[in-house]
């Protein structure tokens, strides 16, 4: 399990490591809202289109190989950018490493399914989000620091070296897991399987707590900057919201585990939670910044994990890779369509009211997505 949770840490560490720094002060860095909002979803852009093919592919040819493509695809895009040291080849970079987390992550997720009987998915999946939530909060602390050192182009170089020891790793420890045999599915199929209700719910709501970190990530530094903050400190803060849902998440995934926590409940206290916490966004001063971002990792602590396990309890196994690719293209839509929400917001009035209307839809996705009793 320890190079899939480094799977985990790599592709959070490499997102909120440079997201978390784009609106900062560096000569690499977006100033403009707009452009910050189109960059910050130009990662995610890439997984959407391709988790839901490289899940499929993983369940026919089996999830290590996809897991070990993507992890050194990642290193290739990220050693790019540090080859070719310009503003432009930041997008390419970025782009690119969309492509390879969109085959590495989905495959991580499979087989942290498949290596752990159902009684443990809560726990396994808190462990991998906590893990993740680990890469969260170095990303932008570290991410920071690694900017200030040497621009944009000394990160890429770490995520680089990152990404290829952890390819490394996977391919001697993790073990491999044969494909299932499958049974023909059609078009038909697919469609009723992904309009089910008992994928539809926790996916919709995985995607609203992606929507609600993707922000708090790439734009609490930019509410921080106004504050008065400088880069490190702003850092800081966004790794509070990560460290939170650090924290929260493996509870979470024992408290399911051992029937102390249900879906229904622990959703809706997670909508709640993370609407809350961007209101708090929305107000003046340090303080609000500070509670907004511990609000805003605890709500999507809590959702993340019983999302997942929700996802494979529901899930035959031999349709683990496809079920987990189209679930995270339905997070990286709430991942890339969050930023561009509060940067569309926030260039028609200010950003507290970009704050503000995701706060909304959380609220209303709270009554709409509450699972039914079982």
């Amino acid at each position: 399990m320890w190079p899939l949770y480094a799977a985990g840490f790599t592709t959070a560490f490499g997102a909120h490591a440079v997201a978390a720094n784009l609106g900062g002060s560096s000569a690499d860095a977006v100033t403009s809202l707009l452009t910050l909002g189109v960059l910050l979803a130009l990662y995610d852009g890439a997984e959407v289109l391709l988790k839901p093919v490289f899940g499929t592919i993983a369940d026919r040819i089996g999830a290590r190989p996809v897991l070990l493509l993507g992890l050194a695809g990642f290193a290739v895009a990220s050693g790019t950018y540090v080859l070719v040291d310009s503003p432009g080849w930041l997008w390419v970079a970025r782009l690119g490493q969309g492509a390879a987390a969109s085959a590495f992550s989905p495959a991580a997720s499979t087989l942290v399914a498949r290596l752990n009987p159902a009684s443990k998915h809560g726990r396994a999946f808190g462990s991998y989000g906590f893990y993740k939530s680990i890469g969260y909060t170095a990303g932008p602390l570290l991410g920071g620091g690694l900017v200030w050192l040497g621009g944009f182009r000394l990160l890429f170089g770490v995520m680089t070296v990152l990404a290829a020891a952890v390819a490394v790793w996977a391919l001697v420890a993790v073990p491999v897991v044969p494909p299932l045999p499958r049974t023909r599915q059609t078009v038909v199929d697919l469609a009723r399987r992904i309009t089910d209700p008992a994928f539809l719910r926790p996916t919709t709501a995985l995607a609203a707590a992606t929507a609600a970190l993707s922000v708090g990530v790439g734009f609490l530094p930019v509410t921080g900057a106004s504050d008065g903050l400088g880069t490190i400190a702003t850092g800081a803060a966004v790794s509070l919201l990560a460290a939170t849902a650090a924290i929260v998440q493996p509870r979470t995934g024992r408290a399911l585990d051992a029937g102390r926590l249900t879906t229904r409940t622990g959703i809706t206290v997670g909508l709640g939670l993370a609407a809350l916490g961007f209101g708090c966004a929305a107000l003046s001063g340090v303080a609000f910044l500070l509670i907004a971002a511990a609000l805003i990792g605890a709500g999507t602590g809590v959702i993340t994990p019983l999302g997942f396990a929700a996802l494979a309890a529901s899930t035959p196994p031999e349709r683990l890779g496809q079920t987990m690719g189209t679930a995270e293209l339905g997070r990286e839509l709430g991942d890339a369509g969050g930023p561009l929400l509060v940067a569309a917001v926030a260039t028609i009035t200010v950003l507290d009211a970009g704050y503000l209307t995701l706060a909304a839809l959380l609220l209303v996705g709270l009554v709409i997505l509450r699972p039914k009793r079982s």
